[in-house]
């Protein structure tokens, strides 16, 4: 039972702490040099998770033909579309597809 609660008060901090910016922001406007910065914060999570798989914790290079062809294509999409979004669906479902094949 102590799991449970646990995981009950986990979901309920993590809930208040992401409740508590929107209630409290709610009616102010942020500035623009902000809201600019904050245009980066996809791509760079992006290019963090990117580095994070395609390096070992040795810090070796690992990458083999399902992360080239995952990230040719996320390129391709990211440079046609402009959107986050449709850059991660495409380059995960080539990434898994290839590494499917392969294995």
């Amino acid at each position: 039972m102590t799991h449970f609660f646990a995981i009950v008060l986990a979901g309920i901090g993590t809930y208040l702490s992401r409740a508590i910016f929107i209630v409290a922001l709610a009616d102010r406007r942020f500035p623009p040099l902000a809201l600019r910065a904050l245009e980066y914060v996809a791509p760079a999570v992006m290019g963090a998770l990117i580095v994070s798989m395609l390096t070992s914790t040795d810090g070796e290079v690992l990458i083999g033909a399902p992360e080239i062809a995952g990230l040719a294509c996320a390129a391709v999409v990211a440079w046609k579309t402009r959107n986050h979004t449709y850059t991660l669906l495409t380059g995960m479902v080539v990434f898994w597809s290839v590494a499917a094949l392969i294995a």
